[in-house]
């Protein structure tokens, strides 16, 4: 049986902060609610969310494949993994702000909402990127099964976004319209989302050395 990894506890507090900081994705959830009404908008996170378990099962395979090749190896990704993080922050930091993703009004329509929400994340290389970036900075490998742990903290993180992204789809028909317009929102949520990324880029870089 495999055991939780031992930093569930921070795992949950970084994928919150995560999560609950807007962006592309949030963006879009909130701006399908908001066209076609709730519905559409619970349609949007469940196949955002069914994206995400494919590059959660393909970040279990492939960290559990470098592993048994080196745990040098294994180690260098999450180097690496920190870095691209801060990397992320940094972009976001120095972006312009970005608009709201249009979407056509119209009676809407589940199952295409569902699809829709599923590719636009599947084949999107940045998440992929980014899992194996996060994912192995709280993967302990004293207690094994590497694939095990990485897959319970992907379908954790799945559960917690399932809950976020519900509560922005929610809550969008009064908000989102406002948040189109207001610049200032915009502008903060960049900073927000990159001080996130940068900290935690920087958090788990040192956690690695420490643990070295």
């Amino acid at each position: 049986m495999v055991s939780l990894p031992s930093g569930l506890g921070l795992f949950v507090l970084a994928a919150l902060a995560l999560l609950l900081t807007p962006g592309p994705a949030v963006l879009y959830i909130v701006t399908r609610s908001v066209d076609q009404g709730r519905r559409a908008g619970f349609a949007s996170v469940l196949g955002v969310h069914l994206g995400t378990l494919v590059h959660v099962a393909a970040a279990a395979a492939g960290l559990s494949a470098v592993l048994a090749a080196s745990a040098l190896a294994f180690g260098l990704v999450k180097y690496l993994g920190g870095a691209y993080l801060i990397y992320l922050g940094v972009r976001r930091l120095i972006a312009r702000p970005a608009p709201v993703p249009p979407v056509t009004g119209g009676r809407p329509r589940l199952g295409r909402a569902v699809v829709d929400g599923f590719v636009v994340n599947v084949l999107n290389p940045k998440t992929a990127l980014f899992f194996l970036a996060f994912l192995p900075q709280f993967v302990d490998v004293e207690r094994g099964h590497v694939a095990a742990q990485v897959l319970l903290l992907g379908l954790a993180f799945v559960g917690l976004g399932l809950c976020t992204d519900g509560l922005y789809a929610f809550g969008a028909g009064g908000a989102a319209r406002w948040l189109r317009g207001n610049g200032r929102v915009l502008s903060a949520e960049r900073w927000l989302a990159g001080g996130v990324y940068i900290g935690l880029g920087l958090a788990a870089t040192f956690a690695t050395a420490h643990r070295k």
